[in-house]
């Protein structure tokens, strides 16, 4: 017996408008009840590229945890499906990545017209002076040394996100 996919769209579509009709209908909704329910009726997608399995269901795990919807590429050859389905709101890199290294794929990606003003960041175990340097030149946002505090990487996510809506 084959598994039928089963389309939700409307589904969802209906969830959301109640969600809204009855959030609007509210005399005094909190900010923070807005944000919350904004955040799960729009959540921010960020792409992860790095080769570690491990690592990328780590960070899978910790950013699907904040309410953020995570998409996962080993390297930048599998950035053409991951980049054709859904906007990126975020990228976090590895620089150590095979073939075509995190540097490399940064380049490439502040150079693209569509992808420039995305924030980007780098995780990696390499954090010389020198690294650091050549990423922000590049024009990366922030680069986080592995291994890595959780609670910074959070931070570093939700603040990104607020500054490029």
């Amino acid at each position: 017996m084959k598994n039928k996919r089963i389309n939700t769209k409307d589904l969802v579509d209906k969830i959301e408008k109640m969600t809204k009709a009855r959030i609007a209908s509210q005399d005094v909704v909190e900010l923070d009840q807005f944000r919350e329910a904004k955040r799960k009726l729009d959540p921010k997608v960020i792409l992860v590229i790095e080769d570690d399995e491990t690592m990328r269901l780590a960070l899978k795990r910790i950013l699907e945890g904040e309410g953020y919807v995570t998409k996962l590429a080993a390297d930048a050859t599998e950035l053409s499906t991951t980049l054709d389905d859904q906007a990126v709101d975020l990228i976090l890199t590895d620089v150590g990545l095979p073939w075509i290294n995190g540097f490399e794929l940064a380049q490439l990606l502040k150079e693209h017209r569509d992808l420039k003003k995305i924030p980007l960041v780098f995780i990696s175990g390499k954090a010389s002076e020198e690294d650091m340097r050549k990423a922000f030149e590049i024009g990366a946002d922030d680069y986080i040394k592995k291994p890595f505090d959780v609670e910074k990487l959070k931070k570093t996510v939700q603040t990104l996100l607020k500054l490029n809506p």
